[in-house]
């Protein structure tokens, strides 16, 4: 059971984490990363994500939901930008962590192969 007065915290943390649980979530929030001063149009993410406006549009809604983006209305076009420098390092973060575990897998399975063929069949080869 988690104590009473770090429940909310716990519970805003999983939902950032459901927010960002989507590929193309992710993908935008890359794009905007990468942007200059971390901000692009919605033309852009269109072209670059390949998504369908509407589903796009949900998206972004949804980032927005969990305040991960910000956006701004000028004429026509809308912007989006990160709503928070630490974002970009959080996908850094996460990046690095997923290069290191396919590396270990890369490791493991290198070393499997390895393995002599009586190993690789449970030792039911004999």
């Amino acid at each position: 059971m988690l104590p009473s007065a770090q429940a909310p915290l716990y519970e805003i943390k999983a939902n950032l984490f459901k927010g960002l649980a989507h590929p193309a979530r992710i993908r935008i929030l890359e794009l905007l990363a990468a942007a200059p001063q971390e901000t692009a149009a919605v033309s852009y993410l269109l072209a670059e994500t390949g998504l369908e406006a509407s589903h796009l549009s949900q998206h972004l809604a949804t980032l927005r939901k969990h305040k991960v983006v910000t956006s701004v209305r000028t004429a026509n076009a809308v912007t989006y930008r990160l709503a928070h420098p630490g974002i970009s390092q959080l996908l850094a973060i996460a990046r690095t962590f997923l290069l290191d575990t396919l590396a270990d897998s890369n490791e493991q399975l290198r070393l499997a192969q390895q393995l002599p063929a009586d190993h690789l069949a449970g030792g039911a080869a004999s």
